[in-house]
């Protein structure tokens, strides 16, 4: 395992091209294209204000930077430096911008979600969407790139509207059995829409391309619902995490639940293997105060960390949320799929600590891997079960089927690792820290 020298970014804006080849960064106002094997500078371009928001097209030529503050979108291409765009919103303002699957299209929400702008880069031509609800996730693109599902609210009601990405025409428009819809996601194959309502109504609504509904699932009532939810690549299971600590598995075929995942303070499954990280610091003389006051300081990142595997049953560090604030932290906020749909690994916000892997085909714990700090960012390698995860201090975690591991990232400096960007290879990963990163290359089997 090798790593890079550090770059300078600003507000963790960092970006692998969807073609492996380019690496975007930005720093203030500047955007950085290099090459993500050399890290040679290829383009540098000059933007009217801090960028906040960054994103490649889909097939590589193209980067939108957006200034929400000032209502603006820059759109830079790479094949020719000198050819830019700017999209100016006005006085309408500016709140969310993105690319089209198709890479020639930018849509914009305006602010107050008064309606979204779909701009064409090819003839210039603007078409409008109205009446886009404000909500967790209010628009999604089928992976092909052939469908946009769009929630609506008028009249006091939430809909769906499914447009046909090549020239914007409404495909279908259909009310939804919802209280508050909270988002709108298609499965990987693009055959179902899955819908689920707000958090104060646990309600997940599949429906077909053309707008019927296919099935629903409640799982209880009259308490916080749906937090969190995650197709598996192969669309065969929907995970849903919920705000009562559980996981719950549908199947694709009669859209039942098939399993329950639970996330118990002790752990006493004897199939599963729970690692506890262990932190080693150095020893510092106490007769040198100034030394041990700097030791004291900067002691997470001095601290050498291993796992150890625990003798069951383990206890697991929890936290008893607050119920007189908003948003309480409690449930299952983070799921994901291992590329090869073996393995779910998901995080419980009151056991912070704590990262659950789950093996979808013993339908089962795995492994319960326990941070010294609290999990920043997990996410799995885009070609291998290989886990990567982060807790803010300056060392890389990573779980796969063989072990644990933890790494020190060798560079000078107070380097925090706060967030992961994995090469669509998975052969790097890009460790992003407060202003700055670090690219880690992975060890890769040589072939005969």
């Amino acid at each position: 395992m090798n790593f890079s020298e550090v770059f300078k970014q600003t507000n963790q804006l960092c970006r692998v091209s969807p073609d492996g080849k380019y690496l975007a960064t930005c720093v203030q106002y500047r955007l950085v294209i290099r090459d993500v094997n050399t890290l040679q500078i290829l383009q540098l371009y000059t933007c009217l204000d801090q960028v906040v928001q960054m994103e490649w097209s889909s097939d590589s030529l193209f980067i939108l930077c957006a200034m929400y503050k000032r209502g603006l979108v820059q759109v830079w291409s790479l094949e020719q430096p000198d050819w830019h765009c700017k999209i100016d919103e006005g006085s309408i303002g500016l709140l969310c911008s993105r690319w089209s699957p198709d890479g020639r299209h930018i849509l914009n929400t305006t602010e107050f979600n008064l309606r979204v702008t779909v701009w064409s880069l090819c003839n210039k031509s603007v078409s409008y969407i109205k009446y886009p609800k404000a909500c967790q996730k209010g628009m999604d693109f089928s992976t092909d790139g052939r469908y946009m599902a769009l929630a609506e609210r008028r009249d006091c009601k939430d809909y769906i509207s499914v447009f046909v990405c090549d020239d914007w025409h409404l495909l279908r428009h259909f009310e939804t059995e919802t209280q508050d819809l909270a988002g709108v996601e298609w499965s990987p194959n693009g055959c179902v829409l899955a819908v689920w309502d707000a958090c104060l109504e646990y309600k997940m609504l599949l429906y077909s391309l053309d707008g019927r509904l296919l099935s629903t699932y409640s799982a209880y009532e009259w308490s916080l619902g749906i937090k969190a939810i995650a197709w598996s690549p192969s669309s065969q299971f929907l995970a849903m995490g919920s705000y009562d600590e559980k996981v719950r598995i549908l199947n694709h075929i009669t859209w039942k639940k098939i399993v329950e995942f639970e996330h118990p303070a002790t752990i006493n499954n004897t199939k599963a293997v729970v690692y506890r990280e262990v932190e080693k610091r150095p020893v510092v003389p106490s007769d040198d105060l100034s030394l041990q006051q700097l030791s004291i300081s900067s002691t997470a990142f001095n601290a050498q960390s291993k796992y150890e595997i625990c003798q069951l049953p383990v206890q697991v560090p929890s936290v008893k949320p607050d119920p007189d604030r908003a948003n309480p932290k409690v449930g299952i906020s983070s799921l994901a799929f291992s590329a090869d749909n073996r393995y779910l690994a998901t995080k419980n916000d009151n056991m912070p600590n704590c990262v659950w892997v789950w093996d979808m085909q013993r339908v089962g714990l795995q492994a319960v891997l326990e941070q010294a700090s609290a999990v920043r960012c997990f996410l799995w390698d885009p070609r291998r079960p290989r886990l990567a995860l982060c807790t803010g201090n300056n060392k890389l975690y990573l779980w796969s089927p063989a072990g644990c591991v933890s790494v020190r990232v060798p560079v000078e400096g107070c380097f925090q690792v706060l967030s992961l960007l994995w090469h669509c290879s998975g052969d790097s990963l890009i460790l992003i820290g407060k202003d700055q990163l670090c690219l880690c290359y992975m060890e890769t089997e040589q072939q005969p």
